[in-house]
């Protein structure tokens, strides 16, 4: 099995906290950033392992980037 490199962030929302990655469409959470990144993880694992081939590619060099909406 070959490694991927994947970047993720953390944020607090609530009393959990969210760990997203930035590359695939997959998040989960926790009670802490420690149980968020371990939950990620396991999720992340889950969805190479089943997602087809063609599907399992991740987006390379993806970039947090901040929007400022007015009016909103």
């Amino acid at each position: 099995m070959s490694n991927l490199s994947l970047q993720s962030v953390i944020y607090r929302e609530g009393e959990h906290y969210v760990a997203q990655c930035l590359n695939v469409d997959v998040s989960s959470f926790g009670d802490t950033e420690a149980d968020a990144l371990a939950n990620l993880q396991e999720a992340l694992e889950l969805y190479f392992e089943d997602a087809p081939a063609s599907d399992a590619v991740p987006v390379d060099a993806a970039e947090v980037r901040t929007l400022t909406l007015q009016g909103a």
